[in-house]
């Protein structure tokens, strides 16, 4: 899988030499930087060849092809041209491999999720109550799809850069509004394993009390990366609480089973590449691990994930998950007999991601997002089954309403004091 690093994107080509401009104008990270749009590329005065490299690496990147990005950018051509090239050119002139070739000129597809339609979470159990401090869902029932589209626009309008970009990512991953919201607290389907004789273990029905969080002890791990940090993780930080993390804007919070786990890291990779629309709708992202193996942090941060990346001591997230337990699952029960954690593995499989065996690997993780402050667990997304990720549409529809309650309480209040 293409990697977050930004020095790995950019590689030895044209754009190496703009890196300090790209740093000193806030395009420092991978995310970011490939949704620059033209006026964005004009205003640090990038070069054609600089702008060419640029849409090649980017193409490349979403198709896990980076290994030919300097090819390809030495070779003079711009994408479009080396799109028209034909099989025998791309494998005798860039030594392209023939599956690899497949995957470039396919220029609709994407390297993403090609579970098959019947994998998907569709019959996911979604219910719950809220948590104890639960004043983010009480306006829930009142926001219509009308003011989600304008929630979005609005968000885009007000980025500083790539307003279409960011526009049209939120409607790409807005859910259609015959989807129903049953609560908050979601997970994969629960499937009979070896033919019914296997039962799935159970999964929480209520989301986590906000006190199961707030006091958890973490450790930061990793900073957010940027173009030229240092790529190794020196020392843990000091510890601190966990609401700290939220403290003054909603949090996105991975739990991950095992870092080095094939899956783990697909789905780390791909909700990262949504870092653009999670910073539109001013949401922190934090990668939750409950084991620390240095090697293994090294080797997550920042291929896999750019953000910050904390460690979970005691565990009390993944307690959180599984109702105040750890919940776990046995290699063989969980992953052997599971239909539906094999097709996880094929998924992640077939993005092309490396993987170890390293560290503990039957706890199951999941996904919370936090609201600000202390107003409470927005959603929480239990790994039913190994490999199982939260839909994306779902957790960036969660954020929408937090940024569209948040930009509500903010009129309010203006209101409110211009009538006092």
């Amino acid at each position: 899988m293409a990697s977050f690093s930004i020095e790995d994107f950019v590689g030895d080509g044209v754009l190496k030499e703009l890196l300090p401009k790209l740093l000193e104008e806030g395009w420092d990270d991978v995310p970011t930087l490939k949704i620059m749009n033209s006026d964005d590329m004009a205003a640090i005065n990038m070069t054609q060849d600089q702008k060419d490299a640029l849409e090649i690496r980017t193409y490349l990147h979403d198709r896990d092809l980076m290994q030919y990005g300097d090819k390809l950018e030495a070779s003079g051509k711009c994408l479009p041209e080396l799109l028209n090239l034909s099989t025998e050119d791309l494998s005798s002139q860039f030594g392209m491999k023939r599956g690899h070739i497949a995957r470039f000129t396919d220029r609709i597809n994407p390297c993403t999720d090609p579970l098959p339609k019947s994998y998907y979470l569709t019959e996911r159990k979604i219910k719950g109550t809220p948590s104890r401090n639960n004043s983010i869902y009480r306006n829930f029932a009142s926001i219509n799809s009308n003011k989600m589209q304008n929630t979005a626009k609005s968000i885009a309008r007000n980025s500083t850069n790539n307003d279409r970009l960011l526009e049209e990512s939120l409607a790409g991953f807005k859910i259609k509004d015959a989807h129903v919201f049953k609560g908050i607290v979601a997970a994969g389907p629960a499937e009979p394993r070896a033919c019914g004789c296997i039962q799935p273990p159970p999964v929480v029905d209520c989301v986590a009390p906000y006190s199961a969080l707030q006091n958890i002890s973490v450790q930061k791990l990793s900073p957010e990366y940027k173009i030229g940090m240092e790529r190794l993780v020196k020392s843990k930080t000091p510890p601190m609480k966990a609401s700290e993390l939220w403290r003054d804007k909603p949090a996105l919070l991975l739990c991950i089973r095992r870092p080095g786990c094939i899956m783990c890291r697909a789905e780390a990779h791909q909700l990262y590449a949504k870092k653009p629309i999670f910073d539109a709708l001013g949401v922190k992202m934090f990668a939750v691990l409950h084991e620390h193996i240095e090697s293994e942090v090294k080797d997550f941060w920042p291929r896999y994930w750019g953000g910050v990346v904390i460690f979970d001591q005691a565990m009390g997230f993944f307690k959180a998950l599984g109702g105040g337990k750890l919940l776990k699952d046995k290699f063989l029960s969980g992953f052997v007999f599971n239909p539906r954690a094999i097709a996880n593995y094929k998924r992640a499989k077939a993005m092309g991601i490396e993987q170890n065996f390293r560290g503990e690997g039957e706890i199951k993780g999941g996904l919370f997002i936090v609201g600000q402050g202390g107003t409470g667990i927005a959603y929480q997304f239990i790994e039913r089954n190994f490999g199982d990720w939260a839909p994306v549409a779902e957790v960036v529809e969660i954020c929408t309403r937090l940024q569209s309650l948040k930009q509500d309480q903010g009129a309010a209040s203006k209101s409110s004091q211009e009538y006092e």
